[in-house]
């Protein structure tokens, strides 16, 4: 979980470091979130009706190790090809098909070790996408911050030893069955029945909420905000990031038991509150706070649909966390993208709108606001969910 959370969060760092290098538009830099989250859901739907046939621990392995070749990629390339944005889409689409395995096999992973608490597991499992999210920012923050952007590459190809040695690690594992011989519920079933759909749309906008933020903290602070680069990351996506991890911790500690849907609408409208705070506040350090808000009112709804989902159909085996993860990850990907987009558009906004803020500002603002949307109708969608009863 922590080298996902390194490789889909180490580009968003480099957003506008990318855009003066090479010369990248909002929406260019945007696209390289499509095409990672794009990817990841491509992968994850060859796998649904596959993985359990696969060896878990050979997904495992395969995917931290493309992880770490699309990160070489990524660093080497643009410098070595005539069209460098070629080379920056060559290294994510491998370190992203690398991410859509992991996310495919971690969470059966832990939904099949044996215990009582599967929810509070899966919180504390994702925890760790959080948590290593700070991790990445603080650390990538305070490299930049001592020795300049300008050596990037060199800082990437260090991250890359992570899932080199995580792939090593996972060799040495024996892993549980993912589902019980002769008991499987097959996927053209799950197909058929309504849950399964409402619960790829939520899960959908819950990616949508969540990545349509984050990927967009550090550039939104730095540009939108004025603050400078050490201070977007560690106050922009590292707060987001905080805010994810202690929730996340937080329920995976509890002991009684709690309404999850109630829990998650309650998330969700209080992630598009944030959203709308962080776009439009006056006051630098008001966004920023909302941003930890933010991040704080978003940690459930990804691992809680995951956990909503696996109780209903508790014999799906890894081939529901593959269709899961399709549609988190198609949210996922669209939303940044979306973002990148509005903040190009709306550069052009009239003058009685931008007020005393430049075009770029102004852009980021009412780009970075789209990423309400799917927050709100995801409180919709959970009611839907609860109607239909077990």
């Amino acid at each position: 979980m922590f080298v996902m959370a390194m490789a889909v969060n180490l580009t968003p760092l480099l957003f506008v470091t990318l855009q003066a290098q090479f010369g990248l538009s909002f929406e260019q830099v945007g696209r390289l979130v499509l095409f990672n989250f794009t990817t990841q859901l491509l992968v994850d739907l060859m796998c649904a009706g596959l993985v359990d046939r696969i060896n878990a621990k050979w997904l495992a392995v395969s995917g931290n190790a493309l992880v770490a070749v699309g990160l070489w990629t990524l660093a080497l390339s643009p410098f070595r090809l005539e069209a460098p944005y070629l080379g920056l889409v060559l290294g994510t689409v491998i370190f992203s098909a690398g991410c859509g395995l992991l996310e495919v096999i971690v969470s059966p992973i832990v939904e099949r070790t044996p215990g009582e608490r599967k929810a509070a597991g899966m919180a504390l499992l994702h925890a760790f996408y959080p948590l290593g999210k700070v991790v990445v920012v603080v650390v990538t923050g305070l490299l930049f911050f001592a020795f300049g952007t300008a050596h990037w590459p060199y800082l990437v190809l260090g991250w890359s030893l992570v899932p080199t040695l995580v792939t090593l690690a996972f060799a040495g594992l024996r892993l549980p069955p993912m589902f019980e011989i002769g008991r499987r519920t097959r996927v053209r079933d799950l197909l058929r029945q309504r849950a399964t759909w409402l619960s790829i749309l939520a899960i959908a906008l819950a990616g949508a909420a969540e990545v349509g933020m984050a990927q967009w903290a550090s550039a939104f602070a730095e540009r939108g905000l004025g603050v400078d680069k050490l201070t977007a990351d560690l106050l922009g996506l590292g707060s987001f990031g905080v805010g994810m991890a202690v929730g996340r911790l937080w329920f995976g500690m509890r002991r009684q038991t709690i309404d999850m849907i109630r829990l998650m609408r309650r998330g969700a409208t209080g992630a598009a509150l944030m959203c709308l705070v962080m776009a439009f506040s006056g006051l630098a350090w008001v966004s920023l706070l909302a941003a930890a808000a933010a991040g704080l009112f978003v940690s459930l709804l990804w691992p809680g649909m995951l956990s909503l989902t696996s109780a209903r159909f508790p014999l799906a085996g890894a081939s529901l966390f593959a269709l899961l993860a399709a549609g988190g990850h198609g949210g996922a990907g669209v939303m940044p993208w979306l973002v990148g987009i509005g903040a190009d558009v709306f550069q052009h906004a009239p003058g009685w709108l931008a007020g005393d803020l430049a075009p770029e500002q102004i852009g980021l603002r009412l780009g970075l606001a789209l990423a309400a949307v799917p927050a709100l109708v995801l409180v919709g969608v959970l009611g839907r969910w609860r109607d239909l009863g077990d």
